[in-house]
């Protein structure tokens, strides 16, 4: 048995397995793997072009003139050479030798907010009136609020100017605001009503059998859920309010106490003796409003995409 054993031929060496195969990506892998880099590349960029104006206007306004027009190019500055300087001459009172940059924001709020509140008081009842009314001329009627924005206003702004200048009402901000609100309802009118009708008309009718008024039910069911457009309409309108220059030129120039930013900042940008400091610090000034209401309505934003929604 033992010789047998030892007899016997030893067994074969098992080949060794050849190497894997490298992995090959499929064309639909590469091509997400591609996007998702191109995706970051787009986005990083966009983010340098549209924030980098922003920061080198900051950076402008706390740095000091003289440091400004020896290095113009620094894109950095330690806590320690800020100055705020600039901004202290752009609100101080021009009675004291500023630029009275706090009356101006105060006159540009007033007039701003006053238009949002009256063209959305004009803009939300007609708006859903065209949207679920139904009347003769309807459809043209959608179309000629839009031409209305259309019209250039610079043709309207002498017809305006000798009329309001009748009335007794030029060189007042009420005066200017009614301006405004002419000008911007009617786009306000077309926009709230698209809106409007994507929302449910059976939403409506089932509110209506429950026994709600036709107000009721746009006040329960219509304004919730057109929230979200509501807030970009009202988004909108101030913007415009806030950044308008020729009416309120040719209705405020003659009195400075009742200019607004956008006067306001145009005389920084055409005044030789500016500095460069005050007048970026004067830019930052009349920007920081816009963007603080854009935060503070992002929430009702939000919220207005779920408000009002059928539950059960």
């Amino acid at each position: 048995m033992a010789g047998t054993e030892v007899g016997m031929a030893p067994p074969a060496a098992t080949p060794p397995k050849p190497p894997p195969a490298p992995r090959r990506f499929s064309r639909d892998e590469l091509e997400n793997r591609l996007f998702a880099v191109l995706r970051v590349v787009v986005i990083v960029g966009l983010l340098i072009v549209t924030l980098f104006p922003f920061y080198y206007m900051g950076l402008l306004s706390l740095r000091p003139l003289d440091r400004v027009l020896q290095d113009p190019g620094a894109l950095w500055v330690g806590p320690s050479e800020w100055d705020l300087g600039s901004y202290l001459t752009v609100l101080t009172p021009g009675g004291a030798g500023g630029q009275g940059f706090l009356q101006f924001m105060a006159n540009s709020a007033i007039v701003a907010f006053g238009t949002v509140v009256l063209t959305l008081l004009i803009a939300l009842p007609g708006a859903y009136a065209v949207s679920r009314l139904r009347f003769f001329g309807r459809r043209q009627v959608s179309v000629l609020f839009l031409a209305v924005y259309l019209f250039p206003s610079i043709l309207l702004a002498v017809p305006l100017f000798v009329f309001f200048t009748r009335i007794g009402l030029r060189g007042s901000l009420a005066g200017l605001l009614i301006v405004y609100v002419s000008q911007i309802v009617a786009v306000s009118i077309y926009m709230l009503r698209n809106y409007f009708d994507t929302v449910p008309v059976s939403l409506e009718e089932a509110a209506a059998i429950d026994g709600c008024s036709r107000l009721g039910v746009m006040r329960r069911i219509s304004l919730p859920l057109a929230m979200p457009a509501i807030i970009a309409n009202a988004l909108f309108v101030f913007m415009i309010a806030w950044n308008e220059f020729l009416f309120a030129l040719l209705f405020l120039v003659e009195d400075r106490d009742r200019w607004t930013v956008s006067l306001g900042l145009s005389q920084l940008a055409g005044g030789i003796e500016i500095p460069t400091t005050v007048l970026m610090a004067g830019s930052v000034i009349v920007t920081i409003p816009i963007i603080v209401v854009f935060f503070a309505s992002e929430r009702l934003l939000t919220e207005g995409l779920t408000a009002g929604a059928e539950k059960g």
